[in-house]
């Protein structure tokens, strides 16, 4: 949780962002929640009754703080896509959460704010295709699930083959990536990939979820990305948004290193790539 109160202050304190450039969520409207997830499982998390299993497969000890920082996340990323539809582009610090389920939470994420996102946006008719770029070095396997239906949002997850979740969904195009994967290797896969799939595809609006937990330096990783690599991944996808002038909006995901001064650093370079290419 360190890194959600460290990111803001490095990136104020070098000065690639300025007090105005923050806004501050609020609870998200639980029909966005309903929108998504089951009405049984969000009153189970409003009425702190999930069972002993299902708290464990979260990772958090069950609290009502907890469910409300989690409304709060998904209106942090609701909101970064209007702003990003704005300006082209915006973030949430927070967010990523693409391991809850529409009927369950697991691997920190109780609630999927990329799901809620791309439903908001489409229900409001804000956008019409929505493309979920998954970089994190974790399958998105809840988003997977809630969008397998789904034609106007299309699920891209490139994660280590052999790393959590022990069973894959399937996402509308997944790339299993084999352990100690380097710089050059992650590239050149990612180039294969990424445009194609867009000029395929065609979205309207790009949901961006960089988790930095592809770095050598993870702990639950198991990649082997430079900084300099990570940054070259986020360079690809926030420059080919701005060619292609779709509004992008990124959120954090995982970051596991040892050293936390390696997370603030990979998770600020996408803001220094933001304010660089966009502003």
């Amino acid at each position: 949780m360190e890194k959600y109160e460290l990111l803001p202050q490095q990136l104020l304190y070098e000065g690639t962002i300025g007090e105005e450039n923050l806004f501050i969520p609020k609870a998200l409207e639980e029909r966005w929640l309903l929108n998504t997830h089951k009405p049984e499982y969000v009153s189970k998390l409003r009425n702190l009754a999930l069972d002993k299993s299902e708290i464990r497969k979260t990772g958090f000890p069950l609290s009502q703080a907890l469910i409300e920082r989690e409304i709060h996340i998904m209106d942090g990323s609701v909101q970064a896509c209007l702003y990003a539809r704005k300006y082209g582009i915006a973030m949430n610090s927070a967010g990523g959460t693409h391991h809850a389920f529409t009927d369950r939470g697991e691997g920190f994420c109780l609630l999927n704010d990329i799901a809620i996102s791309a439903n908001y946006l489409l229900d409001n008719h804000l956008a019409n295709r929505v493309l979920v770029i998954d970089l994190d070095v974790h399958q998105g396997n809840g988003t997977a699930e809630i969008f397998q239906d789904k034609e106007q949002v299309f699920t891209f997850s490139m994660h280590g083959a052999a790393n959590y979740p022990l069973h894959k969904e399937r996402s509308d195009l997944d790339v299993p990536l084999p352990d100690g994967m380097g710089d050059a290797e992650y590239l050149e896969v990612l180039d294969q990939h990424l445009e194609p799939v867009m000029d395929s595809f065609q979205p309207d609006f790009l949901i961006y979820q960089c988790g930095v937990d592809v770095l050598a330096s993870d702990k639950l990783g198991r990649l082997g990305l430079s900084l300099a690599g990570c940054r070259s991944r986020d360079e690809r996808v926030l420059t080919l948004a701005k060619r292609k002038g779709i509004p992008i909006m990124c959120c954090m995901g995982g970051g596991y290193s040892e050293k936390i001064s390696l997370i603030i650093e990979a998770h600020a370079n996408t803001y220094r790539l933001a304010q660089y290419l966009y502003f």
